[in-house]
This record gives C-alpha cells, sequence and structure tokens, in this order.
C-alpha cells in the first residue's frame, strides 16, 4: 500500500514533455526550462535545448524571453553592465560639485535628526517632517577625500555586481542599503549629528558581494579583507557614522542572499519581496526615533 501510494506520487511530479504530453521526462530545456523528452533534445554547449530554443525562436520568429541570457540572479544581460553605476557616479560628483557652488545646498541635504533640539518642537530635520533628507544625504558629500574613497569603492564593488544582479535588482540593493544605512543613523545617532555620503550604501554593496561570492564559491580571503579594513577606519576613526556604515551592511547582505538564493520558481516575488522587508523595517524605525523626537 505505502509502495503503491508513493509511486502515485513520482508519476504526478514528474512532467511530461511540451511537445508530446504523454512522454514523461525530467530533462528541461537549458534556455527556457520546459520539460523536453529525449526525441526533442538537442545538444547545445551546456546541456540540452528543446527544438525552438536551438532555432533561435519560439515558433513566431521572435526570440522567447525565456531565451535570452540571464545573470545568476535572473535579471537581464545588458549592454553596458555597468551603466547604473556610472550614473551613480555621475550623481554622487554633480552634487559635490553643486554644494561647493553653493554651500547652503549642503545644509538641506544632509541626514539631520532634529532641530532645535529639545524640549523644542523640531521644525527640521527629520523629525520636523523633512524624511527626504534619508535619501538626499546618501548622495552629499563634502570633502574630496570621502567622495573621492566612496566612488571608488562603489566603481570597484558596483561594476561587477551590477552585471551580476542585472540592473533592476543591482540599484534595489542600493538604495534599500543606503536608507537602512540612514534610518539606523538617524535612530542611533545624536539628533543635532548632521550625518551625509553614500557610505552606506557602498557597505552595503561590500554585504551582497561577499554572499555573491560565497554562493559562486570564489575565493573570500579579499573581500573579507577589504571589509576587515573597512571596519577598522569605520570604528577607529573619529567623525565617520558608524550606525550608517553598519546598517548598509546588514542591509546589503540582506537583500544580497535574497537575490542570489532566491528559488527559481518565484525568484522575482522573493527577491523584491526581501527588499520589501528591510524597507518597512526601515520605515518602523524612522518612526520609532520620530515619536522619540516630538
Amino acid at each position: 500500500m505505502d509502495h503503491a501510494a508513493g509511486s502515485s506520487q513520482d508519476a504526478t511530479s514528474v512532467p511530461g514533455c511540451y511537445r508530446h504530453p504523454d512522454r514523461e521526462t525530467g530533462i528541461r530545456c537549458t534556455r527556457c526550462e520546459r520539460p523536453i523528452c529525449p526525441e526533442c533534445m538537442v545538444n547545445a554547449s551546456v546541456g540540452f535545448q528543446c527544438p525552438e530554443c536551438a532555432r533561435g525562436d519560439s515558433g513566431t520568429g521572435h526570440p522567447p524571453a525565456a531565451a535570452r541570457p540571464r545573470t545568476i540572479a535572473g535579471g537581464s544581460v545588458a549592454a553596458d553592465p555597468r551603466l547604473l553605476t556610472k550614473i551613480l557616479v555621475g550623481i554622487n560628483v554633480a552634487v559635490f560639485i553643486a554644494v561647493h557652488v553653493r554651500p547652503s545646498l549642503l545644509t538641506d541635504m544632509v541626514l539631520l535628526g532634529a532641530w532645535p533640539p529639545a524640549p523644542y518642537t523640531p521644525t527640521q530635520g527629520v523629525a520636523g517632517g523633512e524624511y527626504y533628507r534619508l535619501v538626499t544625504s546618501m548622495f552629499a558629500h563634502q570633502e574630496i577625500w570621502h567622495i573621492a574613497f566612496n566612488m571608488l569603492s562603489l566603481w570597484w564593488l558596483g561594476g561587477p555586481l551590477e552585471a551580476a544582479l542585472g540592473r533592476a535588482r543591482y540599484i534595489s540593493v542600493y538604495f534599500v542599503s543606503g536608507l537602512a544605512g540612514s534610518a539606523l543613523a538617524y535612530l542611533l545617532a545624536s539628533p543635532t549629528t548632521q550625518t551625509l555620503g553614500a557610505s552606506g550604501a557602498v557597505f552595503g554593496l561590500f554585504g551582497a558581494t561577499a554572499v555573491l561570492m560565497r554562493r559562486l564559491n570564489y575565493d573570500m580571503r579579499p573581500i573579507i579583507a577589504l571589509l576587515a579594513i573597512n571596519l577598522v577606519i569605520t570604528f577607529g576613526w573619529g567623525g565617520i557614522s558608524w550606525q550608517a556604515h553598519i546598517g548598509g551592511l546588514v542591509a546589503g547582505v540582506i537583500t544580497g542572499y535574497g537575490m542570489v538564493h532566491a528559488p527559481r520558481r518565484h525568484r522575482a516575488l522573493v527577491q523584491y519581496g526581501t527588499c520589501a522587508l528591510v524597507l518597512v523595517v526601515v520605515v518602523v524605525l524612522t518612526l520609532i526615533r520620530t515619536a522619540q523626537l516630538t
């Protein structure tokens, strides 16, 4: 009786060939992932493909969406895999130039918890309703060494990560990490402390890169050594917002894990759902701190 039940379960779990539904098969096309029987298999450089994918069409003369090259995270392979990284660097440099041409602009962009300080009700800062500072502070830099270090790190980490994840997933990790860094700095730092820089987002890229390298079984020593050096600088050098760095790093690890370990069947749901959950935490932390300061 037990054996019969097991056989029935196996029979229903094995799909049929998409061209010959009566033929059960455990082989799928490496491009479109449709089940194919031995008669429909076409040898490819890696595995087997269905006849349509081997011809480069889906029967209509157009390449199927599933047959397009994909990154390890399921994103589309772009002609310029560093496009968003270039744009992010360009925005940061443009803002850097703008705040030196018009210094008052920096005052409106930095992450400021509350002003004036208690016992007065804040009229400025995040607690005063200026929630946009959580985002604008991610692109604001004052010292040349600060933007130079962040942009070099962004270029070194961002390009390969953008190519590995795809544009939409990469920019999601970047912004979620940056916002998480801003939220933790807002929660834990003095409300009158002014925080600025792309470091939270960059530390998020560190975390996501480490997860990706682990997933690909790459040598982890270089990224661990570089991350350790940055953490030593974070906690050993005065005037650095360790809260933003740690918040970004943790968010980068979580979202990066969601990106590269999401199951294929519900990949996009898991990936963007992970980002959404981190954003919910960001919102909750922001609301808690605002309630404390008002």
